[in-house]
C-alpha cells in the first residue's frame, strides 16, 4: 500500500516520542516509589526511635518490674505519647509488643491486644535493633500491607524486652505515587502534543521541497526544463534543491544544445546533399550539356568528401567522449611539428602575401601527448588562421615554456570573433559567419573537437581577439624531457 514519505516519517518520529516517553515514565515511576519509600520510611524511622526513646526513659523511670507491667498501667499516657507521635498521616499506627510478639500496645482497632507478631520478625528485630518492611501484614496481623519501621527497647541492662511498630498504609503511598504518575503522564501528553504539532510542520517543511522536486522531475521527463524548485534556507535539503535547479539548468542547456546539434547537422547534411541532387538531376535529364559534366562531377566528388568529412569527425567525437578513443602518450618535439605544418601551407601563405613568424623558446621542445591528436588540433588551428587572414596580413606560431607546461600560441591578423561569440567557439558546428558563406569547406567541428582533445589530455585551450584587428588561439601540453636514443 502507498504511504508517503511525509506519513512516514511522521510516524517514525511519533514512535519515537511515544517509546521516549514511555521509559520516561517508567522509570521516573520507579524512581518517584523508591524515593517515597525512602523518604517515608525515614520519618516512620524518627519515629520508631523517638518512641522507643520515650518508653525506654519512661519504663525506667516507672520503677516497674517488668515491661508488661509498666505499658498495661500506663497504656493511657503511652497512648497520648503516641497521639502526638503519630501525627505523620490518619493512615499511620503505632503497636508495642513485648519481647515474645504479643500485642501490648495500639491506637489501631484493627490490631486487639494480645495479638502475636511472628516470632521470626521478633528475633530480627532483636538481632538488627530496627526493621523496616515495605509491603508487609506481618503474616495477617495488619489488615493490609503497610510499610512497618520496628524498633527494639532494650530495659536499663540492655535486654530485649519489647518492640514498637510504625505503620502507614501502603495504599496511601501508592495513591500518592499514582497521583505523582498521573500528573507526569499528563505533563507527558500535552509535551507529547506539543512535540506531535511540531514533528508535523517540520515534516511538513522537509518534505515539500520534495514534492516540488518530484513534480519538476515530472515536468522535465515531459520536455519542459523552464520549472524550478524554491531554494529556502541553508541547509541538506536546501542545497539539494539547489543542486536540483542547477541540473535542471544544465538539462536545459543541453536541450538547447540538442536541437542547435540537430539543426546544424541537418543544415550541413542537407546543404550538400541538395547540391549533389541538383547537379545529378541536372546531367540526368540533360539541363548540364556534356562539355560541363567533369567540372560540376568535380563539384559533387568535393560536397561527398565534405560529407565523410564531417560523419569521421562525428564519430572521432563519439569515440573519444564515450572513451573508445585511447591517446598513446608519448614525447615528441612540439617545435618540429609546428614547422612541418607551417610548412605544409607555404603557397596558401604565399597566396596571401602573409608575413610569418615563427617563435620557439629553444629549438626543441618536448612535451607529453598523443602525437597524431595533437597533429589534428594544430594543423586545425593553424588552417583557420590563414583562412581568416587579411591578406598581408601578420601569421605568427609562438612556443613557450613555463611551469612545467608548454604554451602554444597561433596569432592571426583578420577580422577576429565578436566579443559576444567568444563563449560559443568552442560549441560543436560553431562558425564565425553564420552564412557559412566564407568557409564552405569546413565542417564547424574543428575547434570543439580541438577541446575535446585537450580536455582528454587534462590541458587547457583559449582563445583572445579584438574583432577586426586579430585572432589567437593559445592551447597548453605537459612538458617533459628529451627521450633518451636507444642503443
Amino acid at each position: 500500500m502507498y504511504r508517503s514519505l511525509f506519513s512516514r516519517y511522521l510516524a517514525a518520529f511519533l514512535l519515537i516520542i511515544v517509546v521516549a516517553f514511555s521509559i520516561l515514565v517508567a522509570v521516573i515511576g520507579s524512581m518517584m516509589s523508591d524515593y517515597t519509600d525512602e523518604v517515608n520510611g525515614e520519618v516512620l524511622s524518627r519515629i520508631a526511635d523517638k518512641s522507643k526513646e520515650y518508653l525506654e526513659i519512661e519504663y525506667y523511670e516507672s520503677g516497674k518490674s517488668s515491661f508488661n507491667q509498666y505499658v498495661y498501667y500506663e497504656s493511657n499516657i503511652i497512648r497520648r505519647m503516641m497521639s502526638t507521635l503519630a501525627v505523620f498521616s490518619d493512615n499511620s499506627f503505632i503497636f508495642v509488643t513485648d519481647n515474645e510478639g504479643i500485642v501490648l500496645f495500639s491506637n489501631c482497632d484493627d490490631i486487639e491486644i494480645e495479638d502475636t507478631v511472628n516470632k521470626d520478625k521478633m528475633s530480627e528485630i532483636e538481632e538488627n535493633g530496627s526493621r523496616r518492611y515495605r509491603s508487609n501484614n506481618l503474616d495477617g496481623l495488619l489488615p493490609s500491607e503497610c510499610l512497618i519501621c520496628t524498633s527494639a527497647i532494650n530495659d536499663n541492662n540492655e535486654n530485649f524486652v519489647g518492640a514498637v511498630f510504625v505503620c502507614i498504609n501502603s495504599s496511601v503511598l501508592d495513591s500518592f505515587e499514582n497521583t505523582m504518575i498521573k500528573t507526569l503522564v499528563m505533563e507527558c501528553l500535552w509535551v507529547l502534543l506539543a512535540a506531535l504539532i511540531a514533528v508535523y510542520f517540520i515534516s511538513e517543511r522537509i518534505t515539500r521541497p520534495l514534492k516540488e522536486m518530484s513534480v519538476a522531475a515530472k515536468s522535465f521527463a515531459s520536455g519542459r526544463f523552464d520549472v524550478r524548485v524554491p531554494v529556502i534556507g541553508h541547509n541538506e535539503v536546501a542545497d539539494l534543491a539547489q543542486a536540483f535547479n542547477n541540473m535542471a539548468g544544465s538539462l536545459a542547456k543541453l536541450e538547447d544544445m540538442r536541437r542547435t546539434f540537430l539543426a546544424n547537422v541537418s543544415h550541413d547534411l542537407r546543404t550538400p546533399m541538395t547540391t549533389i541532387a541538383g547537379f545529378i538531376d541536372g546531367i540526368l535529364d540533360g539541363a548540364i550539356p556534356p562539355d560541363k559534366h567533369e567540372y560540376y562531377l568535380g563539384i559533387i566528388a568535393s560536397e561527398v568528401r565534405r560529407l565523410s568529412r564531417l560523419v569521421t569527425t562525428l564519430l572521432d567525437i563519439t569515440r573519444i567522449q564515450a572513451g573508445e578513443r585511447k591517446f598513446n602518450m608519448e614525447p615528441f618535439d612540439i617545435c618540429e611539428m609546428a614547422r612541418l605544418i607551417l610548412i605544409s601551407f607555404e603557397q596558401r601563405i604565399g597566396d596571401k602575401k602573409l608575413n610569418v613568424s615563427f617563435d620557439c623558446d629553444s629549438e626543441k621542445m618536448f612535451v607529453l601527448a598523443d602525437r597524431d591528436a595533437i597533429y589534428q588540433i594544430m594543423y586545425n588551428i593553424c588552417d583557420n588562421a590563414i583562412k581568416f587572414s587579411y591578406d598581408g596580413g601578420e601569421y605568427k606560431i609562438s612556443i613557450m615554456s613555463k611551469s612545467g607546461k608548454v604554451y602554444v600560441s597561433v596569432y592571426n591578423a583578420g577580422q577576429g570573433i565578436a566579443e559576444d561569440e567568444i563563449a560559443y567557439v568552442f560549441d560543436r558546428f560553431y562558425k564565425s559567419d553564420k552564412s557559412r558563406g566564407l568557409d564552405k569547406t569546413g565542417t564547424g567541428l574543428g575547434l570543439y573537437i580541438a577541446k575535446t582533445i585537450i580536455d582528454a589530455h587534462g590541458q587547457e585551450i583559449w582563445v583572445r581577439s579584438v574583432y577586426g584587428e586579430f585572432c589567437e588561439f593559445v592551447f597548453t601540453l605537459q612538458a617533459t624531457h628529451e627521450p633518451k636514443e636507444k642503443e
